[in-house]
């Protein structure tokens, strides 16, 4: 943050304060109507605090002392994150969020930087481009960090940004995707469930857990998977500069960081404080990181909370019996 800055700071803090004092002074020393001298005194320095509160408050939002803005990526990928009714994993990482962090760091003349810290197994896949595309439209440097973990939907984020750091721990990579379907026709005839549905569509009900899935249905679904797989082995080729030999020769494993940098999965390897001096040198300025988090309101919060608790209770077995029906980066 530069001198002039600070000095804005201080002026702006000291200037509203002041105002807010003498506003306390008049509307309670100046002119008592029914208080007595103390209480007036009392109410006077009540309100300059509140607007030296309100000083620094307004000072933060007019000269931030930032310049780097800090994006999570936290947990099981989805598109809300826990928000819907049936949630794909209490705690996950909402791609509509963070997508709306991302842009709205962009539009923060403040932030220089982006700093994306990635511990994610993955999860699904158009979220996980979302997420992908937010970071590539960013206009200015972007530093993915694994931390734990940054695999599969959360390597085709870190394969959108300019750079990515891990630990030497880390676990990385995971370059593939997986669809599953529970196949209960078996434990639907012992039960002396049928199965009777009225489709237009050859393939429209491909992969319903409570029929046995054809051979040109298995061989569809197939296709679905190899298909999302190219468009991932595309993606990782293209943002990561790697050949597309190297990348399929993964076979979806994961690798520690250590060895990830060996494959060229990883650019550098090291701790938080060298992830900031890197993106400190892509500034020109010492990285000052403000991290952005999603803006809800308390209905939100609680509506939230609630959903979670309801997803402990049925979810589980629910997503046991039926499956979910999408497609994943795993």
């Amino acid at each position: 943050m530069g001198i002039a800055k600070s000095v804005g700071r201080v002026v702006l803090v000291f200037a509203v304060a002041a105002v807010a004092a003498a506003a306390g002074w008049a509307l309670f020393l100046a002119y008592p109507v029914d208080l007595t001298d103390l209480f007036g005194v009392v109410l006077a320095v009540g309100v300059a605090a509140a607007g030296l509160r309100a000083g620094v408050n307004l000072a933060g939002s007019l000269f931030p002392d930032y310049n780097v803005a800090e994006v999570a990526v936290e947990g099981p990928i989805s598109r809300d994150g826990g928000g819907s009714a049936v949630p794909p994993s209490p705690g996950g990482a909402g791609a509509d969020d963070v997508v709306e962090q991302i842009e709205r760091a962009d539009a923060d003349r403040n932030a220089e930087a982006l700093l994306v810290k990635l511990n994610t197994p993955g999860g699904e896949i158009v979220p996980s481009q979302d997420i992908r595309l937010a970071a590539e439209r960013f206009d200015g440097p972007t530093v993915a960090y694994a931390t734990d973990t940054c695999a599969s939907g959360g390597y085709e984020i870190a394969a959108g940004c300019d750079e990515l750091w891990a630990r030497e721990g880390s676990i990385v990579g995971s370059i593939g995707v997986i669809g599953s379907r529970v196949n209960a026709a078996d434990l639907a005839d012992r039960l002396g469930v049928s199965y009777e549905q009225f489709t237009a569509g050859r393939f429209k009900d491909a992969g319903v857990p409570l029929k046995e899935l054809e051979e040109e249905e298995r061989e569809y679904l197939q296709t679905l998977v190899d298909d999302y797989y190219d468009q991932f082995v595309a993606g990782v080729v293209e943002g990561r500069d790697l050949a597309e030999e190297t990348v399929r020769e993964t076979e979806a494993r994961v690798y520690l960081g250590s060895e990830a940098a060996d494959l060229g999965l990883v650019d550098e390897l090291g701790t938080r404080e060298d992830v900031e001096a890197s993106v400190g040198e892509r500034i020109g300025a010492d990285a000052v990181v403000e991290e952005f988090e999603p803006q809800r309101g308390l209905a939100d919060r609680l509506r939230t909370g609630a959903q979670r608790v309801a997803y402990a209770f049925g979810a589980g077995l629910a997503g046991t019996l039926t499956g979910d029906g999408r497609f994943r980066f795993e």
